[in-house]
């Protein structure tokens, strides 16, 4: 198999007596989404620093496109996209002042510059707002423009922070059609932060949990689901039924069972479960309404995760330090 364009391996950044990263492995390879879950502080915005080199490690190894970040930082940008969770715009330029002056950064050829921007603004439904001073866009307009910009160089590697956060579901669709089509199509690695654990599951090849700066799951979201989530029944009852079934459950079946205000949540393993719970109510003399099974989600098994582990605070709640590389 091809090397990884992004390696992390045994990563470990202190900051004090404090330890963001205890250990971080991580590998991405060549037209890879992989997505990273965590609560705020579970080292997620760290991560990704020490990806683009902006944070040395304080121990362990990195390369991304085989170069050390921490050594090789500005080659290594050169072919970064990095998306903050704040948009990265200038209020006082225009729209597309605001892409030349990225143009310029990045080192696009002048003759070409035009073009990219024309192509970016048009992409992201911005043409007709390209001449208008930034600080009368929406936050969604800005996300958008600063998603624009990052795309404007073509990078090889997208670092993204909740990159649909204030996008409303059609332009949110559209980003995540994009960035698929970036990875399978163009083969761009992406990473991606987010709390939208259905945008996860959907987009990402991959997903990371972290907790308290250590990976506590990895894999496809339907590899998390199949090793940390179990089936449930939803057993719809007539609702002075409630506590009565999951009473006769408990005591019949001997199974976990969760009352709801519109039934019951009961924990299964097979179909043959779900004959047996629907049997003993019948046999109570509990009218069944509805029988409902459903596959564990990402959300599940993430929830089920964070209460396994628990909730410590970190750095990335921490303003950046200073006398990083960039």
């Amino acid at each position: 198999m091809d090397a990884p364009v992004i390696a992390l391996d045994g990563i470990v950044r202190r900051f004090g007596d404090v330890t963001a990263l205890a250990g971080v492995d991580l590998h991405v390879r060549s037209g890879e989404v992989v997505g990273l879950l965590g609560h705020n502080g579970a080292g997620k915005t760290t991560t990704v620093r020490t990806i683009a080199g902006v944070l040395p490690p304080s121990d362990g190894a990195v390369r991304v496109l085989g170069m050390d970040p921490a050594v090789d930082g500005p080659a290594v940008r050169r072919q970064l996209g990095v998306l903050p969770a704040k948009p990265i715009v200038d209020a006082r330029l225009t729209a597309a002042a605001n892409l030349r002056f990225a143009a310029d950064l990045f080192g696009i050829e002048p003759g070409d510059t035009e073009r990219r921007i024309a192509d970016a603004l048009d992409q992201f439904e911005l043409a007709d707002r390209a001449d208008e001073e930034v600080t009368g866009f929406s936050t969604g307009m800005r996300q958008r423009l600063s998603l624009a910009r990052v795309l404007l160089s073509d990078p090889e590697v997208l670092l993204l922070d909740e990159p649909t956060s204030a996008l409303d579901p059609v332009a949110a669709r559209g980003v995540r059609d994009l960035l698929a089509d970036l990875a399978r199509g163009h083969r761009r690695t992406i990473v991606i932060c987010t709390h939208d654990l259905n945008e996860a599951e959907q987009l990402c090849d991959r997903v990371v949990v972290l907790e308290q700066g250590r990976v506590v799951a990895a894999g496809t979201p339907a590899e998390l689901r199949s090793e940390h989530g179990q089936a449930g029944l939803h057993v719809r009852v007539p609702p002075t039924d409630v506590d009565r079934a999951a009473t006769v459950l408990r005591q019949r079946l001997d199974r976990p069972v969760t009352p709801m205000a519109e039934g019951l949540e009961v924990v299964i393993a097979d179909d043959r479960d779900t004959a047996a719970v629907v049997r003993a109510l019948v046999e109570a003399g509990v009218e069944v309404l509805e029988a409902r099974r459903e596959q564990t989600s990402l959300e599940d098994v993430y929830l089920h995760l964070h209460a396994r582990n628990g909730r410590t605070p970190g750095l990335d709640q921490l303003p950046p330090p200073t006398g990083g590389r960039r």
